[in-house]
This record gives C-alpha cells, structure tokens and sequence, in this order.
C-alpha cells in the first residue's frame, strides 16, 4: 500500500493484527519461512501533544489517562505483529521528551531509527508552528543506509476536541514541503487511528527497506552463482583426474 502526501483516511488501512511478546533490534531476518524485520521507530514532537498516551495505547492498550506524566529524557516500548503470511515486524518505539533541554541528546536517541512519528496537537497553533524544527533536527542526524531520510508520518492528535488551530490546508503545505509520507488524524482518548497510523508507517518503511535489499540479493544470488560454477568445474576436474586424463581444456585445470 503506498501513500501519496497528503491525509491519509482510515479507509484505506487494515488493522488486523497479531500482537507478539519477543523482540530483538536488528535487520532483517529470515526465520524458517517467516521473514523477521527488527524496526526503531521514534515518537517526536513538542511536550503535552500526546505522544506517551499514543505509545501507552499502541503497545499496552491502556485507556486514555487525562494526568499528564512529563517523559524525562526517553522512554521505549516493544512490540511485536504479525504482518503477512511469511513476514514479521518487532518494533521499538522510542518516546522522545519534547522539553527542550533534552534537545542535545537526541543524536544518541535516533541512532539506527527507521522511521518517525512527528506529532503536534490539533488544538494547539503553536505545537504545529514548532514542527519544522522537529523535521531539520531529524534529517540532520538520522538517515537510511542509502542516504535518504528517514520515513516521517505527521501525527494530527486530538482531533476529539472542537478547538481546531490549524487547517487541513495547512498541514498539507507542511507535508508536501519537508517531504512526509503524509498525515493522519488521531484520538488516544477515543482510540481513533492508532494503529492506522503504525501501519501506514511501516508500510513506507517497508518500502525503503525492500529497495535498500534488493542490490544485496542481486549480489547475493551472484555470489552464489559463482560458488556452484567453481564446485562443477572441481568436481568435473577430479572426475577426469580420476579417469586419467589430467587435463582440462589445457595443460592444467584451473579453479577460480
């Protein structure tokens, strides 16, 4: 499933879902003929726009808490679905604090991330104002191993509450502008969109991973080419040694 820029409607996603209890960080994996996938994820954006009640929700189910609880430099959750037949994805989702006083840190805290969560908060003008920020410092010290940015879905919340400080036309403009996958509306408190969300990430993620493997499977399946040829022409050489003929197409065989 590919999203183009823009909002993305809950329509066009599957929740179904198998939830897992194993995790480990890493590539990916093929585990008898299940294919695992080890993701970083990161959960970004200013303080209070709901991003520890969205990771609370996703991984652990828990219903909407109004208390606010201030994340104190990182937390990170694991999590572990099923996404195909023959495909699995663990995630680690990594709630970043969005006071500033962390903000020297966060190089340590994206390392090896795969993909972005930017969330602002619908009814707050300010936290929407703020992402650009978010995005550069992101682009600036994570990327993919081919050099292309991180995949970033922009996280509406809040769209429960009345108040709205920013336009649909505006978050577009955003989007379009510092290159995101596109943006969802969401609701912790009414459990809207949240896993929606997860899946039209990792659907890009996967996108971007399946075109970083495939010149090493082409290289691969030419390694593997050039190890058969060598093993037939040893073998066709010691069946003429054998025979008594000690030649092979010449004075002497040669292995590559």
């Amino acid at each position: 499933m590919k999203n183009e820029v823009g909002r993305v409607s809950s329509t066009m996603l599957s929740s179904d879902e198998s939830v897992e209890s194993s995790f480990h960080l890493g590539g990916g994996v093929m585990s008898g003929q299940v294919k695992d996938y080890f993701f970083k994820l990161l959960v970004i954006g200013d303080v209070c726009v709901g991003k520890t009640s969205f990771v609370d929700r996703y991984v652990y189910n828990k219903e909407f808490d109004s208390t606010y609880k201030t994340t104190i430099g990182v937390d990170f959750a694991i999590k572990s679905l099923k996404w195909s037949e023959t495909e699995r994805i663990r995630l680690q989702l990594w709630d970043l604090s969005g006071q500033e006083r962390f903000s020297s840190l966060t190089r340590v805290y994206y390392r090896d991330a795969i993909g972005c969560l930017l969330f602002f908060d619908l009814s707050r003008a300010e936290t929407f104002r703020t992402l650009g920020k978010w995005k550069k410092d992101l682009d600036l010290k994570v990327h993919l191993p081919s050099g292309r940015v991180v995949p970033c879905l922009l996280i509406a919340n809040k769209c429960d509450l009345e108040d709205r400080a920013v336009s649909e036309e505006e978050i577009d403009a955003f989007c379009s502008k510092h290159g995101l996958i596109g943006w969802i509306e969401t609701s912790v408190k009414n459990d809207q969109n949240i896993s929606e969300s997860i899946r039209t990430l990792l659907t890009s993620v996967l996108e971007e991973v399946k075109k970083e493997e495939e010149p090493l499977e082409r290289e691969k399946r030419q390694r593997n080419t050039y190890i058969s040829l060598n093993k037939e022409i040893a073998k066709h050489y010691r069946e003429q040694t054998s025979a008594g003929c000690c030649s092979l197409g010449g004075d002497k065989a040669e292995i590559l």
